[in-house]
């Protein structure tokens, strides 16, 4: 509406003073009736000039947006036989994108005749701008890349993409996320991709009067068993651990650590769960169960 009174200073001044109105009604009525075929003529001029107006603003946009697909497909082919890192093709490629579409915008409506600095300011001065600084932060301190699984503002997911103004992830159950570069750039970022080996922690809460070194023997026989558990060997790892973390008089509780590699850790978490639930009790070892003291009034 204010790119429309921009264009029309006899409409604003109508909107702002009302008794304006009532004047350009009655010259308007007056000059059709003393001239009523100037008037058709003057309405015709207008009309075709602004049709023109219209026509040539559609010319533009059509062709301008073409231009952009070719320099976009142009971009993706060079990054393509260069090589270039994902992360940086996506970020250049979303932002020749985004300023072309603005000047493309700002011509097209500027062929209308419409004032565009209060459009070029207020694009300016919008959240995009937060956007896209938060993405030259993060192409520049690199905190993930592409592929990479990482957890950000409430979510967890794998890179797909890294735009101008916004990044974008695949949950593991399969939903695309789109998070703004603004506050991602400014909050906590957890990759845990970064490092090539992670530890996997367990807790087995086993029954009081256990045998406790042979319990803890006994994890450590099964976590070495599996080829997919490093050593201290393997720089950056360590051997399997077991401690007591918690115990009480109804339970007492190991921590059972090992290290493997990142791409390796889910499967090895839920393989162990399965493997310490059947072999510790096939090995004399049970788990420990809630109890409940019952008292007997006589």
């Amino acid at each position: 509406m204010s790119l429309f009174l921009q264009a029309n200073p006899e409409v604003a001044e109508a909107v702002v003073n009302p008794d304006s109105i009532k004047t350009a009604v009655v010259d308007l009525a007056q000059n059709v009736v003393s001239d009523p075929g100037g008037m058709l003529h003057q309405l015709g001029q207008s009309a075709i000039q602004f049709g023109l107006k219209v026509l040539a603003a559609l010319v533009i946009y059509l062709v301008g947006s073409w231009l952009i697909r070719r320099v976009k497909k142009l971009l993706k082919k060079i990054f393509e036989k260069r090589k270039t890192d994902k992360a940086l093709a996506g970020f250049v490629q979303s932002l020749t994108t985004v300023v072309l579409t603005i000047l493309l915008i700002v011509i097209t409506v500027g062929t209308l005749g419409v004032n565009t600095s209060s459009l070029a300011i207020g694009m300016a001065m919008s959240g995009a701008l937060q956007n896209f600084a938060g993405g030259i932060m993060l192409l520049a301190f690199k905190p993930f890349k592409v592929g990479d699984f990482i957890e950000a503002q409430g979510y967890m997911g794998t890179v797909t993409d890294l735009t101008i103004v916004s990044t974008h992830l695949t949950t593991p159950d399969n939903k695309a996320v789109i998070i703004p570069n603004g506050p991602l750039s400014s909050g906590n970022i957890n990759n845990f991709s970064k490092h090539p080996i992670r530890r996997i922690d367990w807790s087995v809460a086993i029954a009081p009067g256990t045998d406790l070194e042979a319990c803890k023997a006994k994890l450590v026989e099964i976590l070495r068993s599996d080829a997919r558990v490093l050593s201290h060997e393997t720089e950056g790892a360590a051997d399997p651990f077991v401690a007591v973390s918690e115990f009480s008089e109804s339970k007492v509780v190991l921590t059972v650590r090992g290290w493997g590699n990142a791409a390796d850790y889910w499967g090895l978490f839920f393989d162990m769960n399965d493997r310490f639930y059947k072999e510790l009790p096939e090995a004399g070892f049970g788990f420990a169960y809630p109890r409940v003291n019952v008292t007997i009034k006589q």
